[in-house]
């Protein structure tokens, strides 16, 4: 499994076909979960693993992999099902989100599958292990549940949302006061982070949960006869979300004349090198790494100077 991922100009193949590649796997049970596989760097029987003091509870210990030290996380345990034994023949998940590697600690893998976002659902509302997924979708007749990781990597080390003095005291971010932006994500965590951010700023938040209801609210704002461009300052859209992801999203954008002047901002978790050639594909105005507000509001800054006048 340690050739697990396929070059970024395979992977960018897939990029506005609202296709998703899901990695399977089980935990303490039978059920069968998946993450991303753009998120995953390899899945490899776990190295030596060193036991830490004061570790969070969800945490085993650390691993050295190549001269680099992962924490390892029990992956069951940090969504509320019964906690893995690792041993030397336990299986980890090498994964990078939002510029940080880790290791989840897993039952073990399955396969992967490529699949159509419109196949992949919202959860079921409701309490328990439900509060840490992100979608569901069916295979074969057997459901399968894809984690919110960043909902588990944020209860174990909390995101900080303030900007920092510095960029607040920019005179330029007073035009961003009362302007509208809008946020198309699926996790809570990542929309309570711009929520958090933006509110500095004063600015007004429209929210959608995936692609397909972003892009019906702007297309019923369209219809009322309202200019896109001048009513909202950009959009934020993550990339992975049921029914239609955010590079779909984009390119359906760009194709509608009355919404193809937005400011479209790719806001997601996955790493650099690979959405650099997405944003470019796919017609972003540029992309940024999840939980990061000082860049979030760089990003702003350089929308509100494109409206200044010509010196």
């Amino acid at each position: 499994m340690a050739g697990i991922l396929d070059s970024v100009d395979q992977r960018t193949q897939l990029v506005g076909e609202n296709r998703l590649e899901i990695l399977m796997f089980r935990l303490a049970g039978r059920q069968l979960f998946a993450i991303n596989v753009f998120k995953v760097q390899e899945v490899l029987q776990m190295p030596r693993l060193t036991l830490i003091p004061q570790r969070h509870r969800c945490v085993c210990g650390v691993v050295n992999l190549r001269g680099q030290t992962l924490p390892v996380i029990d992956l069951s345990q940090a969504i509320g099902m019964r906690p893995l034994v690792p041993d030397e023949r336990s299986t980890i998940i090498v994964t990078e989100y939002n510029r940080s590697v880790q290791a989840f600690l897993v039952g073990g893998v399955e396969r992967i599958l490529n699949l159509n976002w419109e196949s992949i659902l919202p959860p079921p509302g409701g309490a328990g292990r439900q509060h840490y997924l992100t979608a569901i979708t069916k295979i074969e007749d057997q459901l399968v549940e894809i984690i919110d990781v960043e909902k588990v990597l944020a209860e174990i080390v909390p995101y900080n949302t303030r900007i920092s003095s510095e960029r607040l005291s920019d005179p330029l971010l007073a035009r961003a006061r009362g302007r509208e932006v809008l946020l198309v994500d699926d996790s809570s965590v990542a929309l309570s982070q711009l929520r958090d951010t933006l509110s500095q700023l004063g600015m007004k938040m429209h929210v959608a949960t995936d692609g397909l209801k972003g892009l019906r609210l702007l297309k019923q704002w369209a219809d009322a006869g309202e200019v896109l461009s001048d009513k909202l300052l950009m959009v934020f859209t993550d990339a992975e979300m049921p029914e239609m992801d955010g590079y779909r999203l984009t390119t359906e954008i760009r194709q509608d004349p009355r919404l193809k002047d937005l400011y479209v901002v790719l806001h997601t978790s996955l790493s650099g090198s690979f959405n650099e050639a997405m944003v470019k594909k796919v017609g972003c105005d540029g992309f940024l790494s999840k939980f990061q507000p000082d860049k979030l509001v760089e990003v702003i800054r350089q929308r509100l100077l494109r409206d200044e006048p010509a010196v």
